[in-house]
């Protein structure tokens, strides 16, 4: 190769180098083009895709090593035949590596959740924790591999908001970009999970982003279809369960009893979800009385999971085998019932022990089984006028499931794309609806939801109540030497009658104290020790906590409305 031309081909590439560098410049600064934004969605639609096939995986992987099984689908037939220390043994073994992880990595022992990312959308402009996430997801991964009682698809949600935390991280994104990036995460590694691309997108815009703007949606389908190749290459385009064929059905007749079933699965729903939380407070509270290091609590939940799997395997892991059970009807009536009331006591076990996993799965198990013990008692009643009773274990794993999460729309979806089957659309849809409007009337909205407003993280009210806690005082209010500064006599005269605020408070804390008091400014301090006389930084003005209140409205409602 001659000297000039080589010399003409090094140019050429340093003059490439230098134009991407520019335009990674440029898009960092600016953010990144439509196109752009596609291409990164795409991206980390791949990413999230794959976190979720290896997290798949990897759950079988160590399910077949510690377990001994060949096909991890059929687990709980497997598990039957150990011996009974096995069986106790290894959740008791994981529950307490999950509980050192758990002890090392995160500030208070709890394993991150599909919550943290709805508040990571909401609040923290689509960004999670990355050190903590990572440590849950390796907790969510050992606890289903050793016989946790919950589901993969929570923690995969999680860590594909991880990796878009990274991205967005990168990127220098804020504000809609980040947000919307998180969707896209979720969106693939939903769609991943359940080969699912419809319901992925509509699950990280309906119960992630919390709205359907326009402007997302193209990105999000993207990257949900994006997992779901991955998904698909991995295990080819088939269904999570089959379903057996069904009879004609005197449709129209047994629609009052699909309605009905929507109010007994919205009951269920509640059941279950407050049976969380009550084991959540319970184990709080033993733990606080006992002195128990929180490291061990997921060991003693452990405990508890394998001495019920000596006697019901079923409640061992992830429980598709029972719920594929209950939608082909090889279950009865008695088996039905006592398997809902198990899994429910073993997802409250799990969870509440901070063992890790999600609630979507096991939700889908529960309505399975409600479904199918609804339909044997009402098939039997009018067997005449009544169709398959495993068409309303299909309707009821929807509608409990869509009572979890409080979302109907994709989880009907998500219903029909794992059992491929559409011609039961109008009882799903029935029952969906009723059980979801009954359930989100006795809790905050959802699962989710509770569990933030439990953490003093009020999402469920809407953005006029989450958004006051995003503002702190001391960046509102007007310093003591600034112009238009509140007279120095008058606050300490406030001050002298108990009215003040610290700095580092929110509006949260400050907008009531405007309405009780009714005063047109309050002080703002720095509060030290009990001996120390606050010291006075200056006053917040309710003209100037309504007008950054109402810029952050009308800034959501744009990006709802775009």
């Amino acid at each position: 190769m001659s000297g000039p031309f080589r010399a003409l081909i090094g140019q050429g590439a340093h003059d490439l180098r230098r134009a991407c560098t520019d335009a990674f410049a440029i898009m960092k600064s600016r953010g990144p083009s439509q196109l752009q934004f596609w291409f990164i969605a795409l991206a980390i639609g791949i990413a999230a895709g794959f976190a979720a096939l290896f997290f798949r995986l990897g759950i079988n992987w160590l399910q077949g090593r510690l377990y001994g099984v060949d096909d991890t689908a059929n687990l709980h037939s497997f598990v039957a035949d150990l011996a009974w220390y096995q069986i106790l043994l290894l959740p008791m073994c994981g529950g307490l590596l999950v509980g050192l992880i758990l002890h090392w990595f995160t500030d208070d022992g709890r394993v991150r959740s599909v919550s943290d990312v709805i508040e990571g959308a909401a609040l923290n402009e689509g960004r999670v924790t990355v050190r903590q996430g990572i440590a849950s997801a390796v907790a969510s991964l050992i606890t289903l591999s050793t016989g946790g009682s919950s589901g993969r698809e929570g923690p995969v949600v999680h860590f594909a908001a991880v990796l878009s935390t990274l991205v967005n991280r990168w990127l220098g994104a804020n504000g809609i970009t980040g947000r919307d990036l998180l969707g896209c995460a979720v969106a693939a590694g939903v769609s991943a999970s359940f080969n699912a691309p419809l319901a992925g997108a509509l699950f990280a815009l309906e119960v992630v982003l919390r709205h359907f703007a326009v402007h997302a949606f193209a990105p999000i389908v993207i990257a949900s279809v994006a997992g779901t190749v991955i998904n698909r290459l991995a295990f080819g385009d088939v269904t999570e369960f089959v379903l057996p064929v069904q009879n004609a059905l005197a449709f129209y007749v047994e629609l009052p009893a699909f309605l009905i079933l929507g109010l007994v699965c919205g009951l269920v729903a509640v059941v279950l979800m407050r049976a969380i939380f009550w084991a959540e407070d319970m184990a709080t509270g033993l733990q606080a009385a006992t002195g128990l290091p929180r490291y061990l609590r997921p060991m003693v939940a452990g405990a508890m999971l394998g001495g019920l799997a000596i006697f019901w395997p079923h409640i061992i892991g992830v429980g598709y085998e029972t719920t594929s059970a209950a939608l082909t009807g090889q279950l009865v009536l008695h088996e039905a019932i006592v398997f809902a009331i198990l899994k429910v006591v073993a997802v409250a076990i799990t969870i509440g022990g901070r063992m890790g996993g999600g609630v979507f799965s096991p939700s889908l198990m529960v309505g399975a089984l409600t479904g199918l013990a609804f339909g044997m008692i009402a098939t039997s009643i009018l067997p005449n006028v009544s169709g398959e009773g495993t068409i309303y274990a299909l309707a009821g794993m929807g509608a409990v499931a869509a009572a979890v999460l409080g979302a109907p729309i994709s989880t009907t979806l998500i219903v029909f794309e794992l059992t491929g089957d559409w011609q039961t659309a109008m009882a799903v849809m029935v029952s969906v609806s009723l059980s979801t409007a009954l359930a989100s009337s006795l809790v905050d909205r959802s699962f989710f939801l509770t569990q933030l407003e439990r953490r003093n993280v009020h999402l469920a009210a809407g953005p006029q109540a989450y958004l006051l806690a995003t503002f702190r005082v001391a960046t509102i209010m007007r310093p003591i030497d600034a112009d238009r500064a509140a007279p120095e006599d008058a606050c300490w005269e406030l001050i002298g009658e108990g009215v003040y605020i610290d700095g580092n408070a929110t509006l949260e804390q400050a907008m009531p104290m405007f309405e009780q008091g009714n005063h047109g400014f309050i002080p703002v301090v720095s509060l030290g020790s009990d001996e120390a006389p606050p010291e006075l930084w200056g006053a917040l003005f309710q003209v100037d906590a309504l007008r950054e209140m109402n810029t952050a409205l009308a800034e959501t409602a744009r990006e709802e409305h775009s």
